[in-house]
């Protein structure tokens, strides 16, 4: 099933984000993704989308959660709290082309469930022997379009479900909230964990982490897929009628939070 809405005005702009970049220090870019995951588990962004999760699940069939494109963990030690309210046998697995292991690590320890892959795991070819509902949150706009279309492709080429987040819009509103994630950076370092010096370090005597996460914040607003353009990509799929798709947006605390569902028929 497809559901549209009018094209934004805006068109979308694939600009780079450091955060992507395989120069970047790898402790820059865990300190970028540490802020986001708290973030996402500090304001519980996440609760629109639960109903949408468990669907995946159920009609999967699956208790097992593949989280691609990771990061710091996302907000899934929220998530998982609430998930196994209703699937008490859940598992995730986190996995990440850049992985953060000492976010993965300390992930782990928040709940007996949590996973990880300490290797590169490539969204776009994810290994054959990891089953379960496939996820990614805030993460779909990092890939260009043909690449996005793969993702999807190649969820459908092994029969894996797969359900995908987004927490910001090509919008206006979006872009002005990005502009103020610098404060948010500093307001919210100090209790940041696993503890490091280097993030106080690069947050607040030399601000670099706060520079690059408004940059790619902003950036990300820019490459955010509309409804309209999820639905595109999946127009170019083969075989997706084997699917049951739904995209389209949901109301979670003061945000909206753009989705893509898709689960094998």
């Amino acid at each position: 099933m497809y559901r549209t809405q009018n094209q934004e005005s805006m068109s979308r702009i694939h600009l780079f984000e450091f955060e992507d970049q395989q120069w970047l220090p790898e402790f820059i870019r865990n300190y970028m993704t540490d802020f986001l995951q708290f973030l996402s588990n500090k304001t519980a962004m996440y609760k629109g989308i639960v109903p949408i999760i468990e669907k995946g699940l159920k009609e999967s069939q699956t208790n097992q959660i593949i989280d691609l494109a990771s990061g710091g963990g996302g907000g899934l030690i929220w998530l998982n709290t609430e998930l196994r309210k209703t699937n008490p046998d859940l598992k995730i697995l986190l996995t990440d082309y850049f992985p953060n292991i000492p976010a993965f690590e300390h992930t782990q320890k928040q709940a007996d469930n949590f996973e990880f892959i300490k290797t590169s795991v490539d969204a776009r070819n994810v290994p054959e022997n990891l089953k379960g509902l496939r996820t990614q949150f805030l993460s779909l706009h990092h890939f260009k379009p043909k690449d996005s279309q793969q993702i999807l492709q190649n969820a459908i080429d092994t029969n894996s479900s797969i359900a995908i987040f987004e927490g910001q819009e090509r919008s206006v509103p979006s872009i002005i909230a990005m502009i103020f994630s610098p404060i948010s950076v500093l307001l919210t370092t100090p209790f940041i964990r696993p503890f490091k010096i280097g993030r106080i370090v690069f947050t607040y005597l030399i601000p670099i982490v706060p520079i690059l996460v408004l940059w790619d914040g902003v950036v990300s607003s820019l490459r955010t897929y509309s409804v309209e353009e999820m639905n595109e990509l999946i127009s170019k799929l083969d075989n997706a009628a084997s699917f049951n798709w739904e995209v389209g947006k949901v109301k979670s605390g003061p945000a909206k939070i753009l989705y893509l569902l898709g689960t094998k028929k």
